[in-house]
C-alpha cells in the first residue's frame, strides 16, 4: 500500500475527512507526471506533492478551501510566464489537477481508486527479495512473495506482504496464481533453473512487465535453453534482462533499488522494451 493510501484510510477508519489533489493531466513541461497527489488533512498538514513551487501553494489553497465547501473539481494552471497569465513556474507546461473532497463517511471514490495497483509477483524470497519487496510497496505495488522454501517464503520474513505464497516447485510457480496486463514479474530465485523455470511460464502469461536477475552469461544461457523450446527471440527480447537500471549495483539493497527503478519507468509508459 502507497504512503498515500495508508494514510488515507487510516483518516477514514478515524472519521477524519480530508483533501486529495491528484493530477490528472499535463500538456507540455510539467513539475509532475499525471498521477502525481497530494493529500490534505483538516489541519493543514500535506502529504505527497503535485510538483512544488507556486503550483503547489495554489493547489493547497484550493484544498483548504475545499474543507469549506466539500466540493470536488477540476482546476486548470497555466505554468507559463506571468505575461502570459501563467504562474511563471521554469517548467512552463499546463496541468490539470482534480481536488475532491473526501468525506471519511462516504470513501467510496478514494477506495476505488486507491485499491488499484499493479501487482508485483516476486519469485525467490532470499536477499534480494526481502530488500525489494518493501520499496515496491512504498512505490504503489501490490506484492506476492512467491518460493518453494517456507522457511524463507514467510510473514516474519515479509510481514506486509499483501500475499506470501509457498509453492512446491518452480515448475509449477503460478500454481493458484493468476497474472494480468497490469501485473510485474519479478524473477530472482536462488539458481539459474529457478529462474529458468519461471521465465518458461511467465512469458505465456499476461503482463506488463518481466524481470530477470543474473549475468549476462547466465540470461544467454537460459535464452539458449528457452529458443530450444520453441521460444522466439522477439520473445525473449521483450524481458529485461539482467534485471534493473544500470547503476553498477552490487549489495542486495542497491539491486533492489535498480529493479524499483526499472519497474516504475516501465509504470510510466518509458520502457526501453
Amino acid at each position: 500500500m502507497s504512503k498515500i493510501a495508508y494514510i488515507g484510510k487510516e483518516l477514514i477508519e478515524r472519521g477524519e475527512d480530508f483533501v486529495i489533489a491528484k493530477v490528472v493531466d499535463t500538456q507540455g513541461s510539467a513539475p509532475r507526471k499525471k498521477g502525481a497527489v497530494l493529500l490534505m488533512k483538516l489541519d493543514g498538514t500535506t502529504y505527497g506533492t503535485v510538483g512544488g513551487g507556486k503550483l503547489e501553494y495554489e493547489v493547497e489553497n484550493l484544498c483548504r478551501e475545499a474543507f469549506k465547501t466539500k466540493e470536488s473539481k477540476i482546476h486548470h494552471f497555466r505554468l507559463k510566464p506571468k505575461e502570459q497569465q501563467g504562474l511563471d513556474m521554469r517548467c512552463g507546461g499546463d496541468v490539470d489537477v482534480s481536488i475532491e473532497y473526501i468525506d471519511a463517511s462516504k470513501p467510496e471514490s478514494f477506495n476505488a481508486e486507491f485499491d488499484t495497483k499493479a501487482t508485483a509477483f516476486i519469485f525467490g524470497a532470499g536477499h534480494v527479495a526481502k530488500a525489494v519487496e518493501p520499496i515496491l510497496r512504498f512505490v504503489n505495488f501490490k506484492t506476492k512473495v512467491i518460493d518453494d522454501r517456507p522457511e524463507f517464503a514467510n510473514r516474519e520474513r515479509f510481514p506486509e506482504a499483501d500475499d506470501v505464497v509457498v509453492i512446491e516447485s518452480f515448475k509449477n510457480a503460478y500454481q493458484n496464481l493468476e497474472t494480468d496486463e497490469d501485473s510485474y514479474i519479478v524473477i530472482i530465485t536462488r539458481g539459474h533453473m529457478g529462474d529458468y523455470d519461471v521465465l518458461k511460464q511467465s512469458l505465456r502469461r499476461p503482463n506488463a512487465y518481466i524481470g530477470m536477475i543474473g549475468s549476462r552469461n547466465k540470461v544467454a544461457t537460459v535464452y539458449s535453453m528457452l529458443r530450444e523450446e520453441g521460444f522466439s527471440q522477439e520473445e525473449l527480447d521483450k524481458v529485461y534482462s539482467p534485471i534493473g537500471v544500470d547503476i553498477a549495483a552490487e549489495t542486495p539493497e542497491e539491486i533492489a533499488i535498480s529493479i524499483a527503478a526499472e519497474m516504475i519507468k516501465v509504470r510510466a509508459g518509458r520502457g526501453e522494451r
